[in-house]
């Protein structure tokens, strides 16, 4: 275990936006999603938001304005397959 405390992580997201599956035949998006904006560590969300934005000065360019984040328990990650996972 470090002796060094890392800052909290967050996980920037946005409702606003839709998206298409994949293999979708209509042009029309057909999925309501979230989508990541970005990723960053901070004292606290705000301080976080900060960080993000200063890194990522393309967000400033996008057409997304509301988000919201949540603060990451671990990096651990974990995979799943729709087909596989669900025995189809």
């Amino acid at each position: 275990m470090s002796i060094w405390k890392t800052m909290p992580q967050y996980i920037f997201l946005t409702t606003e936006g839709m998206t298409c599956s994949p293999g979708s035949s209509i042009d029309e998006p057909d999925v309501e999603n979230c989508q990541v904006l970005g990723f960053a560590e901070g004292s606290d969300a705000h301080d976080a938001l900060r960080r993000l934005l200063g890194r990522e000065s393309w967000l400033a360019e996008t057409g997304f304005d509301e988000m919201f984040a949540m603060q990451l328990a671990s990096d651990d990650k974990w995979w799943f397959s729709l087909r596989k996972d669900r025995g189809g």
